[in-house]
């Protein structure tokens, strides 16, 4: 296609004006693009040798050397008005699209995303996407719950808390569970390495080489973590840890021990074992209460740092991977901070339940 030509030939009284603003360093730049355009067209500069000169684009040259023809140097310093844009979204419709993002379902999908919401009310995707990001409002996204049903939740919970805040002296607060069914997976092919403009890759399928059970106690004071793997998580497993934490920790010290429901932790074996030990005090959580013990907050660390992203040809390379881990974090150990009281704990789960107790009375 035949590149457009505007022939624009200057006045004097012109050419002193624009070659004024080109040299004006106050000038806004995008004002100083347009006079250097209309000064290289009338010196008989092509639009390619322009657009590489002024780094513009082709019909961007092609716009300005239009318009100073109609306008002058004038209508190059003021710019182009713009045509007026699309009526404002009423309130009432933005109303209207927050109600029925929150209370409605789409016939045929689980949730709305912006382009079924735009064309149920009959406006564009960018505006629902700014009235659900001025109100908060994301229906892709949804968190897993659970309220426990413990029916001796608040004691339990209370008991927990306090180790947490208050610790008893002369004592450590350890945070213990089991991660089990870790997996030592290894990718089928090579992925590439992370470049500039192109993020890290990893096949989608991978090869299994068996699984191992790490078993945690987190010192709640100072972020230290006692760590051993093991193939299976019985309760012999259990026993031959606490045995561990028995020798790696100051024989003076009595240890309260926060412990999850899992029937491997109560067994008459772990129960002789603790009479025969009385420095060990195990403290269980509630049930469906997981978020109390603050060693779900290690696993969570340890899979995102190390686990999910890690390629591993054997299980002992995996565990050794997992010991490297925890090593390298007792070299400079970080407490999670517990922040949350008891009390504003048992007003959170009070509200949930009165929630759910509403929405059962209303599926009736």
């Amino acid at each position: 296609m035949k590149a457009k030509q505007t022939a624009i030939t200057l006045s004097a009284k012109d050419r002193v004006e624009l070659e004024k603003i080109v040299g004006d360093g106050n000038v806004a730049q995008k004002i100083v693009k347009r006079a250097r355009i209309v000064l290289m067209t009338a010196d008989g500069t092509g639009v390619m040798a322009i657009k590489r000169a002024v780094g513009v684009s082709k019909t961007t040259v092609w716009r300005w050397q239009e318009y100073f023809v109609e306008a002058g140097v004038a209508g190059l310093v003021k710019g182009r008005s713009k045509p007026p844009g699309k009526k404002p979204i009423s309130e009432a419709m933005k109303r209207a699209i927050i109600e029925k993002t929150v209370k409605e379902r789409p016939a045929h999908a689980t949730h709305w995303s912006v382009r079924m919401m735009g064309k149920e009310m009959g406006v564009s995707h960018t505006s629902v996407q700014r009235i659900w990001n001025e109100h908060g409002l994301k229906p892709h996204v949804v968190r897993t719950f659970k309220v426990s049903n413990d029916p001796n939740f608040t004691e339990k919970m209370e008991d927990i808390v306090g180790l947490y805040l208050d610790p008893p002296e002369k004592a450590l607060v350890l945070s213990v569970d089991e991660k089990s069914q870790i997996q030592a997976l290894d990718r089928t092919q090579p992925g590439l390495p992370l470049k500039k403009g192109r993020a890290g890759t990893m096949t989608h399928d991978y090869k299994r080489h068996g699984t191992t059970t790490l078993f945690a106690a987190l010192d709640v004071a100072s972020g230290a973590v006692i760590g051993e793997c093991m193939p299976r998580h019985r309760s012999e497993e259990f026993l031959k840890f606490l045995k561990k934490i028995d020798r790696e920790t100051l024989p003076h010290l009595d240890l309260h021990l926060i412990v999850d429901n899992y029937a491997t932790h109560k067994t008459p074996a772990v129960q002789r074992w603790l009479k025969r030990h009385p420095r060990f005090k195990l403290h269980f959580t509630p049930t469906s209460s997981s978020w109390l013990n603050l060693v779900e907050r290690l696993f969570a660390e340890i899979t995102r740092q190390q686990i999910r992203r890690g390629v591993f040809h054997s299980v002992p390379e995996l565990e050794a991977a997992i010991v490297k881990w925890v090593n390298h974090r007792n070299a400079n150990p970080k407490p999670f901070v517990w922040t949350a009281t008891a009390k504003s704990i048992i007003l959170k789960r009070n509200r949930a339940k009165k929630v759910l107790a509403n929405l059962a009375a209303g599926c009736k």
